[in-house]
């Protein structure tokens, strides 16, 4: 039997679906907006917070935002400070 590579197992935040994290990168990377914003929404809500930075860039962020469907309405407030802020020029 092989050694399976990092890339092919499952993040534990994406329990529920057969995807590899190889397969989480390209969505992020190349899916459609609507693609991108369930995976970015998926890691927002669920991932460990260094797990986040680990698959996504706060231009991801932002760029996802408008399209997400957070679970918590608030989730999506907190989430544009943020990124206002990290992104605030001046």
């Amino acid at each position: 039997m092989g050694t399976v590579t990092h890339t092919r197992h499952r993040p534990y935040f994406f329990w529920d679906y057969d995807i590899s994290e190889e397969q989480v990168r390209d969505l992020v990377r190349n899916g459609s907006a609507t693609e991108k914003a369930w995976v970015v929404g998926r890691i927002l809500e669920h991932a460990k917070w260094s797990d986040i930075w680990r698959y996504l860039t706060v231009a991801d962020i932002r760029d996802s935002l408008p399209h997400i469907r957070f679970r918590r309405p608030q989730d999506r407030d907190l989430w544009a400070y943020a990124v206002d802020r990290w992104t605030r020029h001046g």
